[in-house]
């Protein structure tokens, strides 16, 4: 090549980086784009409660049980009841043959014509008396003899009746016969049941909590209880201060009084307050983060926005408890944005700020 080539081509180079390097300072840079700063919801720390429940199972039982037990052997002669039928207080349940039944009524009978043998011999001995025919210490005798015949009648009275009531078994209660034992020609004992007899209405449901829910747990106390999709209110009627060596547990009883449709024996979910809090400051839970463990919400001032650590206490699933930190004025963001830090500037949601004026 030759040296005027070489000339002419490294001046072609040099022509096309001047117009580029001018080309670029000539060329105006277009400006960075504004971000907007986030629109925010607020809302000032507001009294209220929070109360938490601990889901537990509990056991229904009638709120009156009876044991029907005879006060004396003997055989079934005759039953007049069921499983599952209603009874009344006083009605009939069965009849026992106790074999002394008859033999009370004898020695009654005996007892009777005795107190009348007695009673007859007294008026003819008082005719007598009052005549002067028998002498005042006679009198006393047969006198003394009516009165014995009379308490010997009263006692073979009193072992009779006992014996008509051991031998005809009657409800002590009105209500419905869970379970019965009760069969002609079976033998009656003094130790078993012959039925179990629960009272209509009222239920209770049985069942225990730990120390640490004991305090939260007071006579007087609502629980709400479910079963079958269905919920029930109870109301805490007996609370047990001594542990139950077996499980370790407080034993709870409680009414429900709306509970005629729970069976007895069944198994319930129910829940007791585990813990509470009442007229404490409160804030959305969602407003609350967390940095390494520690809590803090933002907070709106005049468009800027302030990152606050606060103290919180207890929380359900839609207020958090604020112990310290903030006041009642705050405004605090209860809406999330990553453009939220520490000064950065923020716009008044328009209804948020129409509620504000």
């Amino acid at each position: 090549m030759s040296k005027k080539t070489i000339i002419a081509a490294a001046a072609v180079v040099i022509v096309a980086a001047g117009a580029f390097v001018g080309q670029s300072y000539l060329t105006p840079k277009s400006a960075p784009e504004a971000v907007a700063p986030p629109v925010v919801r607020t809302e000032q720390p507001a009294p209220g409660d929070i109360e938490l429940f601990r889901s537990m199972t509990g056991t229904i039982e009638p709120a009156d049980s009876v044991y029907v037990i005879p006060k004396a052997a003997g055989e079934i002669t005759a039953v007049y009841v069921k499983t599952g039928d209603y009874v009344e207080e006083g009605q009939l349940l069965c009849e026992i043959d106790t074999k002394q039944v008859d033999a009370a009524k004898l020695q009654l009978e005996a007892a009777e014509i005795a107190l009348h043998d007695a009673r007859t011999n007294l008026e003819r001995m008082r005719v007598l008396y009052g005549s002067g025919d028998i002498s005042a210490q006679a009198f006393e005798q047969v006198e003394s003899g009516a009165k014995s015949a009379q308490i010997q009648y009263d006692s073979a009275k009193l072992a009779y009746d006992y014996q008509v009531e051991f031998s005809t078994i009657t409800a002590t209660i009105a209500g419905k016969i869970e379970s019965s034992n009760m069969e002609v020609h079976d033998m009656a004992s003094q130790s078993g049941p012959l039925c179990v007899i629960s009272s209509e209405g009222a239920k209770i449901v049985n069942f225990a909590v730990t120390e640490a829910i004991l305090d939260n747990v007071k006579e007087g106390d609502q629980i709400r209880i479910e079963k079958s999709g269905s919920q029930y209110t109870g109301t805490v009627t007996e609370v047990s201060t001594m542990v139950d060596a077996a499980t370790g547990l407080f034993k709870v009883k409680a009414s429900v009084a709306d509970g005629s449709a729970l069976a007895n024996g069944s198994s319930v979910k129910l829940y007791v307050t585990s813990d509470k809090a009442q007229g404490v400051m409160t804030v959305p839970v969602d407003a609350v983060y967390y940095d390494n463990g520690v809590p803090y919400v933002y907070t709106f001032d005049n468009g800027t926005v302030h990152k606050v650590d606060v103290e919180t206490g207890i929380s359900d699933s839609e207020k958090m408890e604020i112990t310290s930190g903030l006041t009642d004025a705050d405004d605090v963001i209860t809406t999330w944005s990553p453009e939220l830090y520490e000064g950065a500037p923020a716009v008044l949601e328009p209804a948020t700020e129409a509620a504000a004026e």
